[in-house]
Formats: structure tokens, C-alpha cells, sequence
């Protein structure tokens, strides 16, 4: 049976945890270089704990839920750099479940704050060796404590939440999409949206948005820092296109600017990278997923109008 990993649109839902998916499309045209490129930025910052991984988390726990892998009172463990774990400790909190999040320790305070709203337990990893080391850290210790792990780099159930979920909205609400570009993070959404949009249309391009290496793009992973995630095929992308620190934050303070959009600064990077591809196109629809909004990062000076400060920042790494 194909799974439902949307919420319904609209209606009294038992629980916030049932309001996940359904996020809304929206119309960023203004930024496309190109008058006969639409932009459609895909809101994931409206899901309840204002990112898409809100829909992963779900997925992964129903998943070892079916599976009889967890019950309620159990601990689950999982690597993040937090938009994951706060997902799955606030899903956790709601369902009776103790989360060990592993993340580096250099993300932002506002990650750390959530976690512990939501009751979760956190394990720091050295920030030098960013996400990869959490991932590392994290397998270690739940094999040593026996901690269930649903590890979202490697569990088929984290693309499945954006074939049945994310993308099948896409399709519902824009059947007209030629392009999808999304950040290159699990690969669970890039994944899980080929798969249902070629499904729409065989001839769909499937672009990722890649940090490049040695630029810790919050959010996104360069696979030339030597991990590879088990759920992403990069022969299903047509194309990987890298964007620096730099263009990201620009692209997320104009958005802001002009348009009134409060994202994370992956999301900068992505619609930066859709205007790219506007540029390429002579006419079509290219819908670029927004995967969070900006609360986390305040702390981080993104918005400051210091250019100076900016720039110090930037420089020293410390947005993420």
C-alpha cells in the first residue's frame, strides 16, 4: 500500500504532529533572471517545526514503528545538525520516546534551545569535522549503549517521505514543473522527489545545490569531504551546482529584502542556484525547495547591516 505522508489541507487535527506536509508553493518570480522563468519556492519552513525534516522524522518513526524496531519509553540516537533532531525530538515528545541527538558543536544556539524545549538529550561532536564526525560519533554510541538509530542517511523511509509527501504536492499543485532544484544534504529529498516526478514526467531535471568543499554551507553537504550518504544515487541527478557561502547569504538577505522571506541560508542557496538555472532555460517552471525558515540563525548576525561584520563572519565560519 502506498503510504499518505501528507497531512490533510485543512481541518481539526488530534495532534500537531498530524499537521506535517501540505506546505504551500509560492511565487518568487521576482528573482528569476529570466521573464519567462517562473520560480516557485516550496515553503518547507511552514511544517510545525519549520523544516522538512519535520516529514523525515515522521517517516523514520513510523517506519521502525511498523517494524516493532521501537515502542514508547524507548531511546532513539541519531547524528544531526539539527533541523532533523529537533524534528524527531518534538515527534519523539508527542509520542513517548527519548531522543540522544549527536551534532556538531558549533551550530547555532537557537538549534540547541529547541532540542532541549523538546526534551532532547545532546551529544556534541567536534564542529572541525562537521556533520561527518556526528555521523561517525553517533553510530559509535548507539553501538555501545545498543540505542536504536534510524539514521537518516541511510534509511530508505527518508526518501519515501518526499515521494508520497513532498512531491507528490508538487504534482498536485504545480503539474506544470520542468525543474526541481533542492539542497544536497541526506539525498532523502532529492531522491524521494525524482523518483515521483519522473514518474509525472519523464523528462523532469532533477538539480542539487552542492556547498562547495571546504565551504560549510548549513544544511547542504559537498560529497568531496568523503561521505557519501547510502540513500543517494547521484545518477539520478542531472546535474550538481555548486554555490559558495557567499551567494548563499546574499540570496537569503535578499529574499528577505524583497520578497518578505525569512529562510535558512541552504534555502538562499537553493533559490540561488534556481536562478542560475532560469538563466540556462528559455521558458518554463522551476520550483526550488526552501527547506527551512530562519529562526535558527538569528543568533549567527545573518541579517546584521555590519558589511563588515558579515564579512568577518564569513571568513571565520561561523554562521553554522
Amino acid at each position: 500500500m502506498v503510504p499518505a505522508l501528507s497531512s490533510p489541507v485543512a481541518g481539526v487535527h488530534p495532534d500537531v504532529v498530524t499537521t506535517i506536509g501540505n506546505t504551500p508553493l509560492v511565487d518568487v518570480s521576482r528573482i528569476s533572471p529570466n521573464p519567462d522563468v517562473r520560480i516557485l519556492a516550496k515553503l518547507e519552513s511552514e511544517n510545525p517545526t519549520g523544516s522538512i525534516k519535520d516529514r523525515t522524522a515522521l517517516s523514520l518513526i513510523r517506519d521502525a514503528e511498523e517494524r516493532g524496531l521501537i515502542s514508547p519509553g524507548d531511546t532513539i540516537m541519531e547524528p544531526t545538525s539539527g533541523n532533523t533532531g529537533i524534528a524527531l525530538a518534538m515527534i519523539s515528545r508527542v509520542r513517548g520516546y527519548r531522543l540522544i541527538a549527536v551534532l556538531p558543536d558549533n551550530v547555532t544556539e537557537e538549534r540547541r534551545q529547541m532540542l532541549r524545549l523538546f526534551g532532547a538529550d545532546i551529544v556534541e561532536s567536534p564542529g572541525s569535522e562537521g556533520s561527518n564526525g556526528a555521523v561517525a560519533m553517533a553510530k559509535r554510541l548507539s553501538a555501545e549503549q545498543g540505542v536504536y538509530m534510524p539514521f537518516q542517511y541511510g534509511n530508505p523511509a527518508n526518501p519515501r517521505a518526499h515521494e508520497f509527501g513532498t512531491a507528490e504536492e508538487i504534482v498536485r499543485d504545480c503539474p506544470e514543473i520542468d525543474a526541481l532544484v533542492a539542497g544536497l544534504g541526506t539525498g532523502g529529498t532529492l531522491m524521494g522527489c525524482a523518483a515521483r516526478l519522473r514518474r509525472h514526467r519523464a523528462d523532469i531535471q532533477i538539480i542539487a545545490c552542492e556547498p562547495m568543499q571546504g565551504e560549510d554551507v548549513m544544511g547542504l553537504r559537498s560529497l568531496e569531504d568523503g561521505f557519501i550518504p547510502p540513500i543517494l544515487d547521484v545518477t539520478k541527478l542531472d546535474r550538481k551546482l555548486l554555490v559558495g557561502n557567499g551567494d548563499a547569504l546574499a540570496m537569503t538577505r535578499r529574499l528577505a529584502d524583497e520578497l518578505g522571506l525569512f529562510v535558512g541560508v541552504s534555502s538562499g542557496g537553493v533559490l540561488h542556484t534556481c536562478t542560475r538555472v532560469a538563466a540556462r532555460m528559455d521558458h518554463g517552471t522551476i520550483v526550488g525547495i526552501v527547506a527551512d525558515g530562519g529562526w535558527k540563525y538569528l543568533s549567527a548576525g545573518i541579517w546584521t547591516d555590519d558589511e563588515e561584520v558579515v564579512e568577518d563572519r564569513l571568513d571565520r565560519g561561523v554562521f553554522w
